[in-house]
């Protein structure tokens, strides 16, 4: 299995006096290059004026911004701890047991800007950069991290499941390969996770809870006892949760319970969509 997750948008800082990044210690060092070019520009591009608007934050966000400049010397922990939204508070990532936190390491991917993709054991420092920006000389992320992630993960994921929980922005920069590779390498099962929502018989397509749905999901991937190789595998262990209360809503106090799991085909070379249903 290989789980896909998107960065948290916020990140929490490693304590001080932690050590610093190790670029060369992150997981897939052959993208340890594009990696040293995006922070050396990211510095570049975080200490000029208007440096939050290059960035698409707001100016609430300066002191984050300014933090940018400085990734080198600046504290590092591990990316599941630094990583700390809702997706990821609801997987648990930073206090899986052994056994899942090994899972983790060796099937979990975050996409990054920054960084191309990290596991969850990589040190980081928190920095502020969404995949669609634009930098002077990488130009878009996305665009500048594919060919590389390609080459990098299209192996990796050769003949295995990729559960996919990452948002457009990130999926641009990789796509798994569903057709036998040139040299005939089996391809790769792609599931995407979409989450509904089902109100006086009606499904519409959720958007706030998402994050936190996958999240769970991907928690329960990583504990059961067998690891899911298949799409029909991961659609097992989605209705697995059939039942059990996903989240309660801040304000309402309304329980959402998962109620369905679907697994649907998708158009050809596109991946299949794994529809988890709340209500």
């Amino acid at each position: 299995m290989l789980l896909l997750l998107p960065p948290s948008e916020g990140k929490t800082p490693a304590p001080d006096g932690a050590a610093p990044l190790d670029l060369a210690a992150l997981a897939h060092p052959e993208l340890t290059a594009r990696r040293r070019q995006v922070l050396t520009e990211l510095a570049q591009v975080s200490a000029r004026p208007g440096a939050t608007a290059a960035l698409g934050v707001s100016d609430g966000l300066a002191e984050e911004v300014a933090r940018n400049t400085a990734l080198h010397e600046a504290p590092a922990a591990p990316a599941a701890q630094v990583y700390t939204g809702v997706l990821y508070a609801a997987a648990g990532l930073a206090g899986l047991p052994d056994a899942a936190a090994r899972r983790a390491q060796e099937s979990v991917l975050t996409f990054s800007g920054l960084w191309g993709v990290v596991a969850p054991g990589d040190r980081i420092p928190a920095y502020r950069l969404g995949m669609g920006v634009g930098l002077p000389d990488a130009g878009r992320l996305a665009t500048f991290w594919k060919p590389a992630l390609t080459e990098v993960l299209d192996a990796r994921a050769a003949g295995d499941v990729v559960v996919d929980c990452r948002s457009a922005t990130y999926v641009a920069a990789w796509k798994p390969r569903t057709a036998p590779g040139p040299g005939g390498e089996p391809p790769a099962e792609w599931v995407e996770v979409r989450v509904l929502r089902e109100t006086n018989g009606k499904r519409t397509v959720v958007s706030h809870n998402a994050k936190h749905t996958r999240g769970v999901l991907a928690g329960h991937l990583l504990r059961r006892e067998s690891e899911a190789r298949t799409s029909e595998d991961v659609l097992k262990a989605a209705q697995e949760l059939v039942g059990s209360v996903v989240l309660t809503e801040i304000g309402s106090g309304k329980d959402q319970t998962l109620i369905e799991a679907n697994l649907l085909d998708g158009k050809a070379r596109g991946p299949r969509t794994l529809e988890l249903v709340l209500a």
